[in-house]
């Protein structure tokens, strides 16, 4: 028994390069998407307040974007072309 099994761990291996798969990959579109792009921010303090206004006004469509729902393919054969 390895040692995540034992710390009652799931390990999910992904491809090499996956980013609609990795959370924070999602995470880090969303935030640019809701506050970044075409926005000017004055200071430090106006960019994380932007940010941390996400958690807030966006909260139904975070909770929809950070899940482990995702389709899975068992026992694909795959033919080359």
């Amino acid at each position: 028994m390895g040692v995540a099994t034992r710390l009652n761990i799931t390990l999910m291996f992904l491809p090499s390069y996956s980013l609609n798969l990795n959370l924070i990959e999602r995470l880090w579109k969303f935030v640019k998407r809701r506050s970044i792009y075409g926005r000017y921010h004055p200071s430090s303090a106006d960019f994380t307040a932007a940010i941390e206004q996400i958690s807030n006004t966006h909260a139904g469509d975070l909770a929809s974007l950070m899940t482990l729902n995702f389709q899975q393919f068992e026992n694909i054969s795959l033919m080359a072309a």
